[in-house]
């Protein structure tokens, strides 16, 4: 059974850091490309960045550009999403699934897998 598990969330105040993880069990991430997407209160879910299989990462949201990274260990089946200056505007669950990587525009009906999220809040 595929499963992908968001984790690392949580209550973090402005200008503070965290980092997601999206580990993956019953399937192998190596060779493919994994994006981050986000949902806020109220909001329609939105693609944040991804990465690809050879470790280019491409950005969807420019509003996260200079501050948020994301990265791939295959070894250990995880890509991680590093959030830094985090801002109130941040504050959403964070999803991560399977899909392809390369250009700035996406389509969520080209994601798989996605998991259960994790909730990261930036609230003083």
């Amino acid at each position: 059974q595929v499963q992908f598990v968001e984790s690392g969330g949580g209550l973090v105040q402005p200008g503070g850091s965290l980092r997601l993880s999206c580990a993956a069990s019953g399937f192998t991430l190596d060779g493919y490309g994994i994006g981050w997407f986000r949902q806020a209160p109220g909001k329609e879910r939105e693609g944040v960045l991804c990465i690809s299989s050879s470790g280019v990462s491409t950005y969807f949201a420019d509003s996260v550009k200079g501050r948020f990274t994301i990265s791939r260990d295959d070894f250990k089946n995880t890509v991680y999403l590093q959030m830094n200056s985090l801002k109130p505007e941040d504050t959403a669950v964070y999803y991560c699934a399977v899909g392809p990587c390369g250009y700035p525009d996406y389509d969520e009906l080209e994601y798989d897998y996605w998991g259960q999220g994790t909730q990261v809040t930036v609230s003083s």
